[in-house]
């Protein structure tokens, strides 16, 4: 069993900044591409953000210069650093990761969402 845990999401005013960690727990191998999703209701999951077990990222054009991502391979990690935060960033955001398990390789996993809502 694998999980992915998501904290940092919150409430801030147009301009600021967050920082989304993702931690993935369970009977992991390793850990190929991670990255981050967003969805707004109603509407499709699009990504964000991700990185590939080397360090390889690719961003949405629309946070390219604003999101930084990043991953810490020991501790099968990956954080977002949002930063000049716009209202439409208002979403859900997902972490993703695609997993090599002891019983299965390459399996897609979800975190349960952490709610971004920028405001002033």
């Amino acid at each position: 069993q694998v999980q992915l845990v998501e904290s940092g999401g919150g409430l801030v005013q147009p301009g600021g900044s967050l920082r989304l960690s993702c931690v993935a727990s369970g009977s992991i191998v390793s850990i190929n591409a991670m990255g981050w999703y967003r969805q707004a209701p109603g509407k499709q999951r699009e990504l964000v953000a991700a990185i590939t077990s080397g360090g390889r990222a690719n961003y949405k054009d629309s946070v390219k210069g604003r999101f930084t991502i990043s991953r810490d391979n020991a501790n099968n990690t990956v954080y977002l650093q949002v930063n000049s935060l716009k209202p439409e960033d208002t979403d859900v955001y997902y972490c993703h990761a695609n997993i090599n398990t002891y019983l299965h390789r390459g399996t897609d996993y979800w975190g349960q969402g952490t709610q971004v809502t920028v405001s002033s």
